[in-house]
């Protein structure tokens, strides 16, 4: 899920005037977006974020908003939201590829490890006729500290359909270290990178590094996709977004990503962060005290 907002880039080299190595964030105010504009300005590239409060301004549901943030863009960085599985996105991709290929863009797309729900969207932009590669991602771990999993961490219970079935949680700064090296890099067009952390966990074995972090008390519930619907409707989310989340749990958590990958390792020249890492990192921030 990258639909969490953020305040804007304040660094110098971020901008909205183009220039030769101009990138484009689309997706520049979510959890990896924001993180990929950071580390493209620190490496010395002009950045523009494409968002609704941008300038321009960039609308996934609004086409006539799409050019104007393609102008004079090297390459981008493509966080689609809600969300990769969502109807519309095969159709918005394939029509920013075509439209990206007519302005020399090439796309970084951000998908989804092990989702057949992603793959008609990483199929458009195939055959889109644009240059393209695509960052394939396990489970964020940010999801517990920066989305909606915060508010069951504070509440003490984190009842999700996940079952005992692990899964190799992938650190959002990684990704966006992968990301940002493959913007820059022309050599990753036609590339697929499959991005997960070191090992794999189940959800009650990350309840329990978090607990470990936090000296807090903390339960792993397991529930079956229906009660976790049922009761984000009940917490005010619409019945639709609750059914989208619910289905990537079950599809994400099918048995399916229990192995890592080594792309971080091989792409970036060194380990992946461990969860137990990023929750130890991530206690003193007081996030997961409310």
């Amino acid at each position: 899920m990258t639909t969490n907002a953020a305040h804007g880039i304040t660094s110098t080299h971020t901008t909205d005037s183009p220039t030769a190595d101009t990138h484009l964030v689309l997706g520049g105010t979510g959890k990896t977006g924001r993180r990929v504009a950071e580390r493209l300005a620190a490496r010395g590239a002009s950045v523009r974020i494409g968002s609704r409060s941008g300038t321009p301004r960039f609308d996934w549901t609004d086409q006539r908003t799409w050019e104007p943030v393609l102008r004079e863009v090297t390459a981008a960085y493509v966080a689609y939201a809600p969300d990769i599985s969502a109807p519309d996105a095969a159709e918005h991709i394939g029509a920013l590829g075509e439209l990206a290929a007519a302005h020399d863009v090439r796309l970084v797309l951000l998908s989804g490890r092990g989702m057949a729900s992603a793959r008609p969207a990483e199929r458009a932009l195939r055959e889109s006729g644009a240059a393209w590669t695509i960052l394939r991602c396990d489970w964020f771990a940010q999801n517990f500290s920066e989305e909606f999993l915060r508010d069951l961490v504070l509440a003490g219970e984190i009842a999700l359909p996940t079952g005992e079935v692990p899964t190799p949680f992938v650190d959002a700064d990684d990704i966006a270290e992968v990301a940002t090296t493959v913007l820059l890099d022309p050599g990753h067009a036609g590339a697929v990178h499959e991005l997960t952390g070191p090992r794999s966990l189940t959800v009650r074995e990350a309840t329990a590094e978090i607990a470990a972090a936090t000296g807090r008390e903390l339960r792993y519930l397991p529930v079956s996709a229906d009660e976790f619907v049922a009761g984000m409707v009940g917490a005010g989310v619409p019945a639709e977004l609750a059914g989208m989340v619910a289905a990537i749990f079950t599809e994400t958590f099918d048995g399916r990503n229990t192995e890592p990958t080594d792309d971080v390792r091989r792409l970036l020249g060194r380990e992946a962060r461990d969860f137990a890492d990023y929750a130890r990192s991530t206690a003193p921030t007081g996030v997961w005290r409310g």
